[in-house]
């Protein structure tokens, strides 16, 4: 079968799933088997990755994924009829949350969001498809300490790299638009052959070359080819869209309408699972139970599994599961009421993600240059020729440029000349006896394993940081028009919020306490980034525009005081990047999973998804979660073979 062919299949198979009379898709207990062996909870990224992989592998075995949500068409974050950056009408349904109150940031709240649909966030999210440097997953490892590095099972650069490329096909673009863009890559770092794609826009803004100017003129090199390791300097990102149809390339497209028919793997939407349940105790007596809730009816059933359950459902929802479970921090179950199956104080706990405030400019000078995102609104022509070349074999045009293909990643040591005090103090922090304690939640303070943990991810984080090979601020751009913006993406952030159950509603949406800035070092870092982003305007580039600056404005930035005020109150808290909220580290540090990502005491039970990193990745989180996927089945397949 031709590319174009699978590629135009793939999407009509998922558009009709729903309502094929022979489709594995099932929507009530009277459709399932008797049992299964493997039972896999959330279609996700990392789910449908791991559903994929096994039944594909044990043809024999039977895989059943249960789902919150539906099967729904996915149209990329950019697709017509939209003009740049508005919202796509009728997106699939997401999960939307709001943080309580950071004291901290001035009482802000986090507003995220991740896909309530099959394919989870990788049918919604911004389609930027990085990965984090080599450094990023080397510190994975380094938290572990020696009960780590003495395992088998590696999930350092090396450990991970061959999943990477294992989970998806990147396609070349055309000399010509090579060219046209100056885009650079290396092959080396892919070879994948799953339909999971990934490639580069056949189009970019007039003005976006005038970022990537003055980031050279700032002193930031280019990369060849930043999905490869080394990621410091200036980079080109693909998006995950197919290279054809310009559509948007995710989960439930190339780990399940892609697979099939396969007579083993079954698909449950539009059902809640409530909790793992272990009738005779969990130690010994594996695998579990898993208690399901069909939203139709609130109708609760057990499904019998006969081999393992793999919960896949998110950082914030694999936690609340296992909590429901009995699987958490043992004083909080008490007041829940829970019984306590396992006491793990980190399920829930280490909660991270992206964030930080943006600078912000105007320019007096006028310029002109072609094909800017204002002309998709205020020129219909111009609109009515982008669609047609959207909907074209191949797409091209301005359609296919998703959010944007450029970003910067800047290391501490090339961002700032206190970049030594800065790691000097998080060394202070985590060698001075309670300090470290005092800035994680209040339940956990006294947890020995918690802060054992927190430190060890500390002196890690002070290690790589002093690596001006290792990027701790991102700032992604498509365009220049005005006003303008550099965005800081503070990649590491130190602070650590919680995802705990709701007890007045537990069936309901978690709480989600951010704690955004409550390790003060965040904010130093922070005001860093700020600095160095408003080195923007004394570029030669930015001075022959007129380039004038809106926020935070030079009176606010020579003062320390107002510059700090100014990031805890025009901070974006989330990037929608959460993770780590079950994270892959000793049980003595606070570990809820171990590299085999097998729950620590509970038999038949293991977590794959991006709750499961220990630290947050210095990228967008969509790769990391297919590689995580990949690994994960890997390892079980392994194990069962």
């Amino acid at each position: 079968m031709g590319f174009l062919s699978a590629a135009i299949l793939s999407v009509a198979a998922l558009a009709t799933a729903a309502s094929v009379p022979n489709s594995k898709m099932k929507r009530q207990v009277s459709q399932l088997r008797s049992d299964y062996d493997f039972v896999i909870v959330g279609a996700g990224t990392s789910g449908l990755t791991v559903a994929d992989r096994l039944s594909a592998a044990f043809p024999s075995k039977t895989v059943l994924v249960i789902e919150y949500g539906n099967i729904h068409f996915a149209p990329g974050v950019f697709d017509p009829p939209t003009n740049w950056m508005e919202g796509i009408p009728n997106p699939p349904p997401s999960w939307t949350f709001s943080s309580l109150p950071n004291p901290d940031m001035n009482n802000q709240t986090a507003f995220v969001m991740a896909g309530q649909v099959v394919g989870g966030s990788s049918a919604t999210n911004g389609q930027f498809f990085d990965r984090g440097s080599r450094f990023d997953y080397d510190a994975w490892l380094d938290v572990g300490g020696l009960e780590f590095a003495a395992k088998s099972i590696k999930w350092d650069w090396n450990g991970i790299l061959p999943y990477f490329k294992k989970s998806v096909t990147f396609t070349e673009p055309s000399q010509a638009v090579a060219q046209q863009y100056n885009y650079t890559w290396d092959v080396s770092a892919y070879g994948g052959t799953t339909p999971i794609y990934s490639s580069y826009a056949t189009f970019q803004w007039g003005d976006q070359h005038i970022l990537g100017e003055v980031w050279k003129e700032m002193g930031l090199n280019p990369q060849a080819e930043c999905a490869g390791g080394d990621k410091e300097g200036i980079c080109w990102v693909p998006a995950s869209q197919h290279p054809l149809t310009g559509r948007r390339s995710h989960a439930a497209l190339g780990h399940y309408a892609d697979v099939l028919p396969r007579s083993n793997y079954d698909l449950l939407v539009q059902h809640q699972v409530v909790r793992v349940v272990y009738p005779n105790g969990p130690k010994h007596h594996g695998p579990p139970l898993v208690e399901v809730r069909s939203l139709a009816d609130d109708h609760l059933f057990n499904v019998t599994v006969t081999g393992e359950v793999v919960i896949s459902a998110g950082a914030f929802h694999t936690p609340t599961i296992l909590q429901r479970s009995g699987i958490g921090p043992a004083s909080f179950l008490a007041s829940a009421g829970i019984s306590l199956v396992v006491d793990l104080p980190g399920v829930g706990s280490n909660l991270q993600d992206h964030g930080g405030p943006p600078v912000t400019w105007n320019y007096t000078q006028p310029y002109i240059f072609d094909h800017l995102p204002d002309e998709l609104a205020n020129n219909a022509t111009y609109k009515s020729e982008a669609i047609a070349a959207f909907d074209d074999t191949p797409s091209h045009g301005p359609y296919t440029i998703a959010m944007g293909n450029s970003a910067i990643y800047v290391s501490l040591p090339h961002m700032t000349p206190t970049w030594c005090t800065i790691v000097q103090r998080i060394r202070q922090i985590a060698l001075t006896p309670g300090l470290a304690a005092s800035y994680l939640p209040e339940d956990i303070r006294t947890s020995p394993s918690m802060v054992a943990g927190y430190i060890a991810q500390l002196l890690t984080l002070a290690q790589h940081f002093s690596n001006p090979a290792f990027p701790s601020l991102e700032t992604p751009w498509a365009t220049s028009v005005a006003p303008a913006s550099a965005v800081s993406f503070l990649l590491h952030p130190l602070s650590r919020g919680t995802v705990r159950l709701n007890l007045a509603s537990p069936l309901d949406q978690p709480i989600l306490d951010y704690r955004s800035g409550s390790n003060p070092v965040d904010i130093d870092i922070q005001l860093a980034q700020v600095r160095f982003l408003r080195g923007v305007l004394d570029t030669p580039t930015m001075q022959g525009y007129g380039a004038s600056e809106i926020a935070p404005g030079a009176a606010v930035a020579a003062d320390d005081a107002l510059l700090e005020e100014y990031v805890r109150s025009q901070s974006f808290l989330s990037f929608q990047h959460p993770c780590c909220t079950a994270a892959m580290m000793p049980r003595s540090r606070g570990g809820v999973v171990g590299v085999d990502l097998k729950v620590y005491g509970a038999e038949g039970l293991r977590v794959a998804d991006m709750s499961v990193s220990p630290l947050l990745v210095g990228s967008h989180t969509s790769s990391t979660a297919y590689a995580i996927g990949e690994k994960a089945a890997d390892i079980i397949i392994q194990a069962w073979s």
